[in-house]
């Protein structure tokens, strides 16, 4: 008798869909290549160039014939200065030598993080609505996502009282991210007190993505929950370049903690990838040493798309669009336009308006009735985009 048939792929993908966010630029293309005038809100990418002290650091470092391997843990130099950038800006004691590692990318880093806490079976508790990635690094790990379900009406805040409500035998880890994709909102004193109470409680680890921690508005402070003595040996920080930088073609970030999870940490690294690219390196020490003005640049005009959006939506045809804290996305409510579920609407709004937006339930749960649109766009476009919206919802 013949064995039962199973899947040619392994069965940890059983379930597994691709990320949202990759998808929805494939289905763009598509569009755009049958002819028709798309205008972009789903991609969560810098518009602005990659400043030209960052680029130029790569050139000469290529011609200086860094292009083979690296040490596993990346360049001194460039743990040197993320060490004092972690020092400085964050009140983060990381061991260049012992307690960081450069990956190639944030969302590396991040995996990396979750193969190092969590063996099959274990539950990590994550944001929702939150970035689409972690439930699906979970979920290869051997882990499930338990998602800690925030609500729009009062801001996305994170409480202990949500988080206990997620707690079980299983649960190992929690994960906040601030600034957060796609709400975002910028975790306050308040609610990192929450998790590192509740962390310490039970015993758990955090696993912090601070990826958005330059794109900040309203002079939102960005605090880093591995600052605070007591939580500093559970931590692990998740950062990178991508957004700050304008970086995300070039795939470099890093993960800092305490030296024996980052020993691990380095074993993930050292057996999947070798190390993140040697130029990349040498020119990110140069983003991190001599492109301050450049960051300051970006955000303050990601600050004043962010006012043009808020002033366009918030009340055009039932929708509510309160200012974001961070990052460099909107969210705004839909649930009084009228036109269906976030899925339903999202499709609506591209065939009708033929403006391409994320729909909340992307993000998990908690992201129903709500659409993510980024204003990482030209400007020419986001005006575009915005008077598009105006005319159907106007009309509609």
């Amino acid at each position: 008798m013949a064995a039962p048939a199973r899947s040619r792929a392994a069965v940890r993908f059983d379930g597994l869909e691709r990320s949202a966010t990759m998808a929805l630029h494939d289905v763009v293309a598509e569009l755009r290549a049958a002819g028709k005038t798309i205008v972009d809100l789903a991609k969560g990418e810098p518009d602005q160039p990659t400043p030209a002290v960052v680029t130029d650091a790569a050139v000469a470092a290529l011609r200086d014939g860094h292009t083979r391997y690296t040490v596993g843990r990346g360049i001194p130099e460039l743990r040197a200065a993320i060490g004092r950038k972690l020092s400085g800006d964050n009140g983060i004691q990381a061991d260049p030598d012992e307690g960081i590692v450069v990956t190639p990318s944030a969302k590396h880093a991040l995996f990396v993080a979750m193969m190092t806490l969590l063996d099959p079976g274990d539950e990590i508790i994550v944001p929702s609505p939150g970035w689409v990635s972690y439930r699906a690094m979970a979920h290869l790990v051997g882990a499930r996502a338990v998602p800690a379900q925030l609500s729009g009406d009062d801001g996305f805040r994170l409480t202990k009282e949500i988080l206990t409500g997620c707690l079980t035998a299983r649960t190992r880890a929690v994960l906040v991210n601030t600034p957060n994709n796609p709400t975002g909102r910028v975790l306050d004193a308040t609610e990192l007190d929450a998790v590192a109470e509740f962390a310490i409680e039970h015993g758990l680890f955090v696993i912090t993505d601070e990826i958005y921690e330059t794109i900040r508005f309203r002079g939102s402070p960005h605090l880093s929950i591995a600052a605070r003595p007591e939580c500093a040996d559970r931590t692990l920080t998740v950062n990178g370049l991508s957004k700050s930088h304008a970086m995300t073609g070039w795939r470099l970030g890093y993960l800092a903690g305490p030296p024996d999870l980052i020993s691990v940490a380095l074993k993930v690294q050292e057996h999947t990838v070798s190390c993140a690219t040697s130029f990349v390196q040498h020119a990110a020490v140069a983003a991190l040493t001599g492109a301050e003005d450049d960051v300051a640049q970006m955000v303050s005009e990601y600050g004043r798309r962010r006012d043009l959006v808020v002033s366009t939506l918030d009340g055009l045809g039932g929708l509510a669009c309160p200012p974001p804290d961070g990052t460099f996305y909107a969210f705004p409510d839909i649930s009084g336009a009228g036109h269906g579920d976030s899925a339903e609407f999202a499709e609506w709004l591209l065939r009708e308006a033929g403006v391409a937006t994320v729909p909340g339930t992307a993000f998990g749960p908690g992201g129903e009735g709500y659409v993510r649109l980024s204003f990482a766009v030209p400007t020419i476009e986001l005006e575009s985009a915005l008077e598009r919206m105006s005319e159907v919802l106007a009309a509609s």
